[in-house]
């Protein structure tokens, strides 16, 4: 092949914009969901909670549900979008017949699963901004955090979606991405786990979104917010490394 791999993964991501192009309500739509969580619990509950580490309970949540805002859009598209055509639709098959290679088709559906989870952060922001729930210029750095939260979730439900056998498997994600939705850190600050506990929870990759996040929004930012967006963007590059390998041997061994 005369050009380099991944060259043509754009041919992907317009793919995806022209199928979507007359159904965007269906690509908003994940975007309710934290939108919820924000009004019932950040400005309902929180009226009864008070401040959380110095700020009001619906300024504490926003940075971490704006985190499972770019998730959810990033591991719903690579999930369901990517199983279908891999082992329904026949896509992919269809593609690889073509100069385009399994590195393009990684990193185009990986480009359009990002890009999915930047609409849903996209929304979240402004309403976070228009909520006064921003309480730092660094807040700025919000959506193009919320990108990298998109790229490492991306990638890691890319690679999964090359395991999943069957429509019941989708369970499973959900085991996965639930619990850690929950407890990442998302409602309530980590310290209040037993320190063994703190621990598992600080491998998570949604509780280094939500740091990082967190720190913008609310002005608390340091070096180690470096190692955050590293860990995010090592775990969305190895993701994508595996749905590479596992697309090439699945289509074309």
């Amino acid at each position: 092949m005369s050009t380099l791999a991944g060259t043509r993964a754009h041919l992907l991501f317009e793919r995806n914009l022209m199928v979507y192009r007359r159904a965007w309500l269906v690509i908003f739509s994940g975007f309710f969901e934290p939108l919820f969580y924000l009004f019932s619990l950040g400005l309902g509950l929180g009226h009864f909670i008070g401040k959380v580490q110095g700020v009001s309970y619906a300024s504490y949540i926003a940075p971490a549900l704006l985190a499972s805002s770019a998730m959810n859009g990033a591991v719903y598209d690579a999930t369901t979008n990517v199983f279908w055509k891999l082992r329904y639709g026949k896509v992919y098959d269809a593609m690889l017949a073509t100069p385009v290679g399994p590195t393009d088709v990684a990193l185009g559906e990986t480009s359009w699963a990002q890009f999915r989870g930047l609409l849903y952060a996209t929304g979240f922001v402004i309403t976070a901004v228009s909520l006064n729930l921003v309480h730092s210029w660094w807040g700025l750095l919000a959506l193009p955090a919320a990108v990298v939260v998109g790229f490492g979730f991306a990638g890691l439900g890319i690679g999964a979606s090359t395991f999943i056998r069957s429509w019941q498997d989708f369970d499973m994600v959900q085991l996965v991405q639930l619990p850690m939705f929950l407890f990442s850190a998302t409602f309530y600050p980590l310290s209040i786990y037993p320190v063994a506990v703190q621990w598992i929870v600080r491998f998570s990759p949604l509780y280094h979104a939500i740091v990082l996040i967190r720190s913008l929004t609310l002005g608390s930012v340091g070096p180690t917010n470096l190692v955050d967006a590293g860990y995010l963007l090592a775990l969305g590059a190895i993701g994508i490394w595996v749905a590479r390998r596992r697309m090439a041997g699945l289509l074309l061994s």
